[in-house]
């Protein structure tokens, strides 16, 4: 019972003495934590003045450094705005002496001015008095004149307009005369210098060409061994004939002519194309229309060949490069082309020797002359095929394998198409009327000769005073006989020239035309 309640007491005691024992345990360990802290934060409180008195003398350091820094610059501002200041004052110094010197001087000048308006003011009033006394002349002088030109025209029976009207018609039909002897000499002196420099330079260039010239046809003769072949040209029911008509475009007239077939067509390539065909069919003896074909294309070929090597070796021949391929075709055709009679590629190759030469004598480009002088006629070969004239295809041609400008020009002016702008221009087209104009060189018709001396006589017989008109010398020279009761001395000079500008401004002709206006007065009486 005894041990029951010593359990019972000391079970509540031992309860307590743990409670006291853990209250007294957490006591200690807080006090131990407390200590531990406080000897923790006593550490940290002096890390952090340590820090602080760092920052401090850190602090204190910068901002010395930035008042020395400033303290500096404020000096040195300081120093440049003093002398700025110092330069300013210097400046408006000199300023204010210039000012004073400008003031001093502008008052010298207002004094002189004032002078010197007061002697205008004198001159003006010395002038006023001379107009007034001029005036007063003048007026006295008009009085006088109006009493001279009445008495005058009592005199003369005429007013002055009348007179004044007689008066400038005279002095202007003389000065008319004078003006055109004047004009006649100074024109006739030019000529004589002008002549004798081109004479030289034309006789020159063309002594060193020389061209061969053909007959101007629309036909080629092809000699036949036989009469039997021309009815094997024929063929059964006329079927070779077709087949080379067909074939080559031109055609084939066969008619009484002995032992010859006559070839007709406008195109020239066409028709040496017909005529190498119609050459090889005789002498191969097999003549029907499959072997016509192969003929003609044969033919075809040979003739593209002759061709192209006509265009190379004239372009050679006159020493132009750097053609294009097609140009060169085109240049080759007129190997078979003809106009007036003339051969038109020697005939280009003639304009272009001579306009080389030409230009190189006046100082112009002579390359550009003597390309222009070979391609001016080149719309020519194919001009029968090309609506328009031959200078606008050649133009065309040209433009279109970028050949020069000056080149092209001097293709669109060689006829006055356009208005010659350049030398080399102007060249060519004088190498193209040598070339045409020499001897031998073209062939005109009857007709167009016959038309060319009525229209020389006509154009002279349209004007007042004309008698009779004669062209004499193939149209080279045109004699104008007046009637010397209408047109004297004088006037027969003013009507030579009037006649020679009007012929210039409506005909085209080689050479010259040479005007001779006579006038013959005849005196007649009868003896008894």
């Amino acid at each position: 019972m005894v041990n029951l309640g010593l359990l019972c007491v000391s079970g509540p005691i031992t309860a307590i003495l743990s409670i006291v024992m853990l209250a007294v345990g957490i006591g200690v360990g807080c006090g131990i934590y407390a200590v531990v802290t406080y000897k923790k934060s006593k550490s940290n409180n002096n890390k952090a003045d340590k820090i602080l008195q760092d920052a401090y003398a850190q602090a204190e350091k910068i901002k010395n450094e930035q008042v020395a820094q400033t303290t500096k610059e404020i000096n040195i501002l300081k120093s440049t705005f003093e002398q700025e200041n110092k330069e300013r004052r210097e400046e408006s110094k000199r300023s204010e002496e210039r000012l004073y010197a400008r003031e001093e001087l502008l008052n010298k000048r207002e004094t002189s001015l004032d002078k010197k308006l007061d002697e205008l003011e004198q001159s003006k009033q010395k002038v006023q008095n001379q107009i007034q006394a001029l005036a007063s002349k003048e007026n006295a002088l008009d009085e006088m004149q109006e009493s001279i030109v009445k008495e005058l025209e009592k005199v003369s029976g005429m007013t002055k307009e009348e007179a004044k009207n007689v008066i400038i018609d005279r002095y202007t039909e003389e000065a008319k005369i004078d003006a055109v002897k004047l004009a006649k000499e100074i024109e006739d002196k030019a000529k004589e210098e002008a002549d004798k420099k081109a004479k030289n330079i034309i006789t020159l260039a063309i002594q060193k060409c020389a061209a061969d010239t053909t007959s101007e046809v629309t036909t080629s003769v092809v000699a036949l061994p036989s009469e039997e072949m021309k009815g094997r040209i024929i063929g059964r029911e006329g079927r070779n004939i077709r087949a080379l008509e067909a074939a080559t475009g031109v055609d084939f007239i066969v008619d009484d002519t002995p032992e010859a077939i006559t070839l007709s067509g406008f195109d020239p390539v066409r028709r040496e194309v017909a005529r190498i065909a119609l050459e090889k069919l005789i002498m191969d003896g097999r003549i029907h229309p499959t072997r016509i074909e192969e003929l003609v294309q044969k033919a075809q070929k040979d003739v593209d060949e002759t061709i192209k090597e006509a265009g190379e070796n004239a372009c050679f021949d006159a020493d132009i490069h750097n053609l294009h391929p097609e140009i060169i075709k085109v240049l080759g055709r007129l190997k078979y082309r003809t106009s007036y009679g003339q051969n038109v590629l020697n005939h280009s190759l003639e304009v272009s020797f001579i306009a080389g030469m030409l230009a190189a004598e006046v100082g112009a480009n002579e390359k550009v002359a003597r390309r222009g002088g070979l391609l001016h006629d080149l719309g020519k070969a194919v001009d029968h095929e090309v609506e328009g004239t031959h200078v606008s295809i050649g133009v065309e041609l040209a433009r279109k394998y970028k050949e020069s400008e000056a080149v092209i020009h001097c293709i669109e002016a060689h006829h006055n198409d356009v208005e010659p702008r350049t030398l080399e221009a102007v060249i060519v087209q004088a190498a193209d009327a040598i070339s045409s104009a020499r001897p031998g060189a073209r062939r005109e018709s009857i007709e167009n000769y016959i038309k060319r001396l009525q229209d020389l006589e006509n154009i002279a017989n349209g004007f007042n005073g004309v008698d009779k008109t004669y062209a004499i010398q193939a149209g080279r020279e045109i004699r104008v006989m007046v009637k010397p009761e209408q047109i004297t001395d004088e006037e027969a000079q003013v009507l030579a020239h009037d006649i020679a500008k009007e012929i210039e401004a409506k005909l085209e002709y080689p050479g010259h035309i040479k005007v001779n206006v006579i006038r013959e007065s005849r005196f007649s009486d009868t003896a008894k």
